[in-house]
């Protein structure tokens, strides 16, 4: 699969979980640099606004991509109206 291939509206890849991902690693790497550095007695600052950022945007693209799962489901249960057909 190429890279570009993720932007393809038929793809098998969830971008929205692929983003989530990502927040969620860099998150993980600020928490672990900082302990690693304060275990060397000097203190990471990160700025609050920067890490908030990245809590909200990786709740935000797992929430999102699981209601999308959700309502998917709901939409597929709900059986289609018939109509009749009219030839005029």
């Amino acid at each position: 699969m190429k890279f570009l291939d993720i932007f393809r509206d038929t793809n098998d890849l969830n971008e929205k979980t692929i983003v989530g991902f990502l927040s969620f690693g860099m998150m993980c790497f600020i928490s672990i640099f900082d302990v690693i550095t304060g275990f060397y007695g000097k203190e990471l600052v990160v700025s609050p606004v920067i890490f908030n950022s990245f809590l909200i945007l990786t709740l935000g693209a797992f929430g999102i991509a699981e209601a999308g799962k959700i309502f998917k489901k709901d939409i597929e249960s709900v059986d289609p109206i018939e109509t009749p057909d009219n030839d005029i």
